[in-house]
């Protein structure tokens, strides 16, 4: 497995992606091209954020967006927000996931962020005790993972 930024090429994999779940098929739609255009050239021109895909055998297997936000708490130390996780079906239940988000969290740390957090839908329990066995905890609405 390898990861990347995610290149044009790859947004009508990434969409597919998006749409694959109950709560994304009611919310995600090809038909929205220029949309999903628009917003991945925002998101590929802003130097704090990052959309990545997880390749296995030149395929796209997994997604994430990756934002770095500044903040005067921590003192004055950015947080990483995690964005729009998705594993292809076909990849689920194999650490894709797991390696998504641990390459999250390296990067983050790697940055000198000082929390990592993300939010998930309370629709998907398996999203969240997957969440919780890596290290994040519900400490507010969203959920953290705090980097020492």
């Amino acid at each position: 497995m390898t990861f990347r930024e995610a290149t044009l090429d790859d947004l009508p994999q990434i969409v597919r992606l998006l749409a694959d779940d109950p709560l994304g098929a009611a919310r995600e739609t090809p038909d929205a091209e220029p949309a999903y255009i628009a917003a991945f050239t925002a998101i590929a021109d802003d130097p704090n954020n990052t959309l990545i895909v997880a390749e296995i055998a030149d395929q796209v297997a997994g997604t994430l967006q990756l934002t770095y936000i500044p903040g005067l708490t921590y003192t004055g130390r950015e947080r990483a927000q995690i964005e729009g996780v998705r594993v292809a079906a076909d990849h689920r239940g194999r650490g894709v996931g797991q390696a998504l988000i641990t390459w999250a969290i390296t990067q983050a740390r790697t940055r000198g962020c000082r929390v990592v957090q993300l939010t998930t839908d309370r629709q998907r329990p398996d999203a969240i005790r997957f969440y919780q066995q890596i290290g994040f905890r519900p400490s507010h609405m969203g959920m953290k993972y705090h980097l020492t």
